[in-house]
């Protein structure tokens, strides 16, 4: 049966779910040097995603996906294109579902997150860049019959990534605003649907690093685009294209784009450690960074919640990274 995104397959997507992902906390992110940052009146809440199993929102889509394939499909194993964070989640639902996963990451991939997705017992290679790897993952699958989960796009993904917007809204009711990090876009795609289902008054704004912008610029163009190179710190934002399901739901659900760059990004991660006591990747703090940028005078004296999508970065790239 195909997937549908309404509120009763959302909810019955998270039984199905079961103990394999966690209902992540929220956390306030107030004092008095938030107040000064981003206006006394603006109350913000963070969803705390990067308590995920595994580190980050990808293991909702991934379990779902695996969830759906038949049980030769998942004797023949699964196969995945990622930076990290989806190669870690899908090693991690393989092994919860009895199947394998064969991973192709990318060549600049943060060791930390190699080894994090060979603990979970991937088989892995590796992709000079994301064009090259989807192509690597297409011929895997056609030699080894092996399923293809991809990172960001289709349905059941974005059922996945709805079951953390519904639990968002439901942890902290009356939100007016929501901001969410989008690389491919099936984050996005998922919590748009569902805070516009609870609540179509509350507004969503994706934010992109401007380096990695192909839902921007599909946004403007008024169809999928591609972009000819990634470049940003934020390499789980890095997604090459936006494809046709996230981009539909995204363009239905999000009320406006934004960007930050690099210094921004890396200027939210230091603001998030100093003000919440959390140690994010860069993907991680790309709400707030929209937040302390093009957006705080937009979502003044609003009560705002925040996506805190993952934190899978070693501690020596962190140090480096804030400065």
């Amino acid at each position: 049966m195909e997937p549908r995104l309404d509120l009763e397959s959302i909810r019955k997507a998270r039984l199905s779910l079961g103990d394999a992902v966690v209902t992540t906390p929220v956390l306030a992110l107030e004092g008095p040097q938030v107040a000064l940052a981003l206006g006394a009146n603006t109350r913000v809440q963070l969803k705390l995603e990067l308590f995920q199993r595994t580190g980050s929102f990808k293991p909702r889509g991934a379990l779902l996906n695996i969830m759906a394939l038949t049980a030769e499909e998942r004797k023949r194993g699964v196969c995945a294109l990622s930076a990290g964070n989806h190669a870690i989640a899908t090693a991690y639902a393989a092994r919860v579902l009895g199947t394998h996963a064969h991973i192709v990451m990318i060549a600049s991939a943060n060791p930390f997150r190699v080894a994090q997705c060979r603990a979970w017992g991937a088989e892995i290679e590796f992709a000079a860049t994301p064009h090259e790897g989807f192509e690597r993952v297409e011929a895997i699958c056609r030699t080894e019959g092996r399923s293809a989960i991809h990172p960001y796009e289709g349905l059941r993904t974005a059922l996945g990534t709805a079951t953390l917007g519904v639990e968002f809204m439901e942890q902290v009711p009356g939100l007016e605003a929501v901001i969410v990090p989008i690389g491919g876009g099936g984050l996005c795609a998922g919590v748009a649907t569902a805070v516009k289902l609870l609540n179509p008054a509350c507004q969503v704004f994706g934010v992109e690093p401007e380096g990695a912008n192909s839902m921007y610029r599909s946004f403007q163009a008024g169809h999928p685009e591609k972009i000819e190179r990634v470049n940003t710190v934020a390499d789980s934002l890095g997604a090459p294209y936006a494809l046709p399901v996230s981009f539909s739901l995204c363009r239905e659900h999000v009320d406006d784009l934004v960007l930050v760059d690099d210094e921004a990004l890396k200027a939210a991660m230091r603001f998030l450690l100093e003000q919440a006591r959390l140690a994010v990747e860069p993907a991680g703090a790309a709400a707030t960074a929209a937040l302390l940028g093009p957006l705080r005078t937009r979502l003044e004296n609003k009560r705002v919640g925040l996506i805190v999508c993952g934190s899978n970065i070693d501690a020596a790239s962190f140090a480096r990274l804030i400065g």
